[in-house]
């Protein structure tokens, strides 16, 4: 009798020593670890970066802004290119959008070949009180030369052009600094902390949204948020 008990005690530590090792877990279907899946805490990665917020700083978070693209999409190939990197981010209701920019013309003066010259130029227009300025933007062996108006079109331009040598001024001419373009542009009505994290982690490494975002202004946010209430209609 006493024999058999022993030989029950033997069994019986030997059992629990097993269990207690995890490796009876599957057949008495309690897991000697408990419910604490240490598998899945050796699997963390970094956890030592989870940090604990305070109300403050999660009600930062959710806090929602409409953000446009602050950089330049001069044509529809970068704003492709924007929209699909804001989806690899997430972001797949940007509402593109797009605007004319005009071209600008100016009168300009000739090339001022000397000082003497230009000085000359320069008291001319003082006595006459026409308004004047550097030319810049274009090539160096246009300067220097001075502005004396621009214009939002080649028109335009002419037409003062004509009314300045009508006032017996010379050495005049009409000159095309920009060609009328096309703006792109792309707006998010509503991004919160997290998404606007993203998205500034995303400016930094990927060349399609390089010029990174900013609040929207007045105007556009307003069509922004008439957009996302359109679309939710």
């Amino acid at each position: 009798m006493l024999r058999t008990l022993v030989v029950l005690l033997v069994v019986v530590n030997a059992l629990f020593f097993g269990w207690t090792r995890g490796w009876l877990d599957s057949v008495v279907g309690v897991k000697a670890s408990g419910d604490s899946e240490p598998e899945r805490q050796a699997r963390q990665l970094h956890p030592e970066r989870i940090q604990i917020l305070g109300a403050q700083a999660a009600a930062a978070l959710q806090q929602r802004s409409c953000l446009e693209y602050a950089g330049a999409l001069d044509n529809e190939a970068a704003l492709q290119a924007a929209q699909a990197a804001l989806g690899k981010v997430g972001v797949t209701n940007a509402a593109a959008s797009t605007s004319d920019l005009p071209g600008q013309w100016v009168v300009a003066t000739i090339k001022l070949g000397t000082k003497d010259f230009r000085d000359r130029k320069e008291e001319t227009y003082k006595r006459l009180h026409i308004a004047f300025e550097p030319l810049t933007g274009v090539a160096a062996d246009e300067l220097p030369s001075l502005v004396l108006g621009r214009y939002a079109s080649a028109g335009a331009a002419q037409a003062a052009l004509d009314g300045f040598e009508a006032r017996a001024l010379k050495g005049l001419r009409v000159m095309q600094l920009q060609a009328p373009a096309k703006h792109y542009g792309l707006q998010i009505a509503e991004a919160d902390g997290a998404l606007q994290a993203r998205l500034k982690a995303a400016a930094a490494k990927d060349p399609a949204l390089a010029g990174g975002f900013k609040a929207c202004t007045a105007t556009t946010g307003t069509a922004a948020a008439a957009s996302s209430a359109a679309s939710g209609n």
